[in-house]
């Protein structure tokens, strides 16, 4: 009889959650005993909504001052020192970041940087020199797409993107979102590529943190979760989304799933990737992980079946997911897993995520891609050739 045996871990405090359609409407009631609010948006979709007009409308007739600003694309330190120039004078009771991973990650560094001095660049993990206090603005997350899980996490990604570029985090325990209000309602005019480009961010981040080293019972519990509800709702959300709110139901649970589980087990090389090639080139996030989920799962699964006796708990794990997207179970560990792989490289097609060439990536910028790239909790560790590989099969 397999004995069951727990291993210590901890657990990373989350936001207050409120989850479900139409929970934007508690906003204002949120926030009306505090007076000024700072906006921070993404620069085009939810600011020509309807829900942005009737948000403003309702927090104005409770007595909030509102100021907005905007982020295009992912945000840089420069954009987040100006905000807090801008802002710092006008005492600000709350910060509130509503959009994509980028709008609320912006929302995040500006709520954390408002009380600091200096630039916020002088705190990003492993260029810093200083020391991020904790002191912030209080903070909400309110995402309108379902990717980055960035209302459940402790850290802002910010990015300068360029020949000497990086993508680096401000993080601090204390910057964990106050509150979460995640809304699927918002995200039913999510467009389809966008929708495919988070869902497959949410799903890297949900199955690179289940087969993490670092994981623990309680996150793998999380994690298989989220992965349920991805299998229930991506497509659905990438086909029909504009109309079926259950869809956007599941894959907003999923996102949210992934920040929790990301934050407390970690990731794997798909976002050891996603570091040195979102510094060096635009390219999306959520679209660097959907397009190279699959084959690194691929050469992730090829290194670890060489010994499989001794991988064989993350190995069961693998081919859990892969019958949870099949559909089907087999008596065969090795079948399920390449379902798996099977699964995602249909997924990748079928939702045309752009290859590494569509940003003019090309093979001389490898080596200093991987210079930069980690294997970072990744139960496999992949040496430089395989993780070459894993570019070249998706350039």
């Amino acid at each position: 009889m397999h004995r069951l045996t727990i291993q210590n871990f901890g657990f990373a405090r989350m936001p207050e959650v409120c989850f479900g359609p139409g929970v934007l409407k508690q906003l204002p009631q949120r926030v009306k005993t505090s007076g000024r609010v700072l906006l921070v948006t993404g620069s085009h979709s939810f600011l020509a909504s309807e829900a942005y007009a009737a948000l403003t409308q309702s927090l104005a007739q409770s007595g909030v001052t509102v100021f907005q600003t905007s982020v295009s694309g992912e945000p840089s330190p420069t954009f987040v020192d100006q905000s807090v120039d801008r802002y710092r004078a006008e005492e600000l009771d709350w910060v509130i970041g509503i959009g994509g991973g980028s709008a609320m990650d912006a929302g995040k560094a500006i709520s954390a940087m408002l009380p600091q001095q200096g630039s916020v660049a002088d705190y990003l993990e492993g260029r810093e020199t200083r020391k991020h206090d904790g002191r912030k603005i209080p903070f909400i997350a309110v995402p309108t797409s379902s990717g980055t899980g960035a209302e459940a996490t402790k850290n802002a990604v910010l990015s300068e993107i360029g020949e000497r570029g990086y993508k680096n985090s401000l993080r601090h325990d204390s910057l964990v979102p106050d509150i979460a209000l995640i809304d699927p309602e918002l995200m039913l005019s999510c467009p389809p590529d966008l929708t495919a480009a988070c869902g497959l961010d949410a799903f890297t981040q949900l199955l690179e943190s289940y087969v993490s080293t670092k994981a623990s019972p309680m996150s793998d519990a999380l994690a298989l979760s989220g992965l349920e509800h991805f299998a229930a709702g991506f497509l659905p959300a990438y086909e029909q989304g504009a109309s079926d709110i259950t869809a956007r139901s599941h894959m907003a649970y999923a996102a949210l799933l992934s920040g929790v589980t990301l934050a407390n087990a970690g990731l794997g090389v798909v976002h050891g990737f996603a570091s040195p090639i979102g510094g060096y080139f635009d390219m999306p996030h959520g679209v660097v992980c959907g397009s190279l989920i699959g084959e690194a799962t691929r050469i992730n699964l090829e290194v670890l079946f060489g010994d499989a006796e001794k991988n064989r708990i993350v190995l069961e794990k693998f081919a859990r997911v892969g019958v949870l997207l099949s559909g089907r179970a087999s008596s065969s560990l090795e079948r399920d897993c390449s379902k798996l792989v099977t699964a995602l490289q249909a997924l990748i097609e079928r939702t045309q995520i752009p290859r590494l060439g569509h940003y003019n990536i090309r093979p001389s910028d490898f080596p200093r891609i991987l210079d930069k790239t980690t294997n970072k909790n990744s139960p496999a560790v992949l040496n430089r050739d395989q993780m070459q590989s894993i570019l070249y099969a998706r350039l």
